[in-house]
């Protein structure tokens, strides 16, 4: 049994926020990737010997040729040099290196806290699932890659989005509990917060526009209409092809997805400004953080679509909407703890 003294939560909960950060930068490399169409570029899934890039002329024109198999390269990128296809290399292998650096980064702390006896009462297990959801990101990750291997051009946006929101689910779950921590290291006495009925509310209207922008991002819908609030000069766009079925058309259909993900965010806006009035009573930096992160965030959506999804403003998009899963993250524990945090 470990005493007291040797309990460290503050420094688990700063292990913890700088993961996430890693976390915050393997989205927006992950944006980055889908948006320059580098996805595919690594055809196979090598977990460990992976981590070494190809070193010599013959390991690049090795790797060039497994991508000059897979549909991609034939129907999007035919006639691609070597030099191109190392840009595109590039990224997907920066997002899986950035994968691997995560999982290290908090398999050895995890396990270095764990044999010393220092991680507090209660959350080894919530530890431990943090580091299965990351080992499960990676698996979908992999089976979103191997979706487009074979029958399609690029990836499929069902496990695109599987993959994206599995990524901020982690995050959200760092974030937590990096919390819980920071207020056990002030109070040995505090409890975790609790998941509220109006925190639940929140996260799920949230997760509601996380996931439609992660379908506006595989369908590339976001190239639907460039011009804002209409849509080609309409309110409702309509479907893109007649006949489908409701599901096609709320979740593959590009017009469709993109209209519901420019007009949910109104509904995200008002859940999160109660969110924020409930919050700025107990912590006003939580409010102010919620507040600046969906404004800018629905201004950067916005010139990203007039912008026809320029790919600094689209992988700024991005970017915010992880500090947002933070803020909201924030938001929705201090709502769970309902007192005024001690200054620490």
């Amino acid at each position: 049994m470990s005493s007291i003294r040797t309990i460290r939560p503050r420094a688990i909960a700063t292990w913890l926020y700088a993961v996430a950060a890693l976390i915050v930068a393997i989205v927006v490399v992950g944006g980055v990737t889908r948006l320059t169409e580098s996805g595919l570029s690594i055809t196979e899934w090598k977990p460990l010997t992976g981590i070494v890039p190809p070193l010599t002329d013959a390991q690049w024109q090795a790797e060039f040729a497994n991508y000059r198999r897979i549909p991609q390269y034939e129907a999007l990128n035919h006639g691609m040099t070597l030099a191109g296809f190392q840009a595109i290399f590039f990224w997907e292998y920066l997002h899986r290196f950035l994968g691997r650096i995560i999982g290290m980064a908090f398999l050895i702390p995890f396990v270095w806290f764990a044999v010393r006896r220092q991680i507090p009462r209660g959350y080894f297990w919530r530890l431990f699932a943090l580091f299965a959801l990351i080992c499960l990101q990676g698996t979908f990750g992999w089976l979103m890659v191997r979706s487009g291997l074979t029958h399609r051009t690029e990836v499929a946006p069902g496990w695109l989005a599987t993959h994206l929101l599995t990524a901020l689910f982690t995050l959200a779950g760092m974030v937590w509990t990096a919390l819980d921590l920071r207020r056990l290291a002030r109070d040995p006495a505090a409890r975790p917060a609790r998941l509220t009925g109006f925190g639940l509310a929140a996260g799920t209207v949230l997760a509601v526009q996380l996931l439609y922008g992660a379908l506006m991002a595989g369908l590339r819908a976001g190239l639907v209409a460039k011009d804002w609030p209409l849509m080609n000069g309409q309110l409702f766009p309509g479907a893109t092809q007649s006949g489908e079925s409701l599901g096609m058309m709320l979740f593959d259909d590009p017009a469709i997805v993109h209209f519901i993900h420019r007009w949910w965010a109104w509904v995200v806006v008002a859940m999160l400004v109660l969110l924020a009035r409930r919050v700025k009573p107990i912590d006003r930096c939580a409010s102010v953080a919620i507040h600046i992160a969906f404004g800018t965030q629905i201004l950067l959506g916005i010139s990203t679509v007039m912008s026809e999804v320029n790919v600094t403003l689209a992988g700024l998009h991005q970017l915010v909407g992880a500090l947002l899963v933070v803020a909201v993250t924030w938001g929705i524990h201090v709502v769970g703890r309902g007192k005024p945090s001690p200054v620490s």
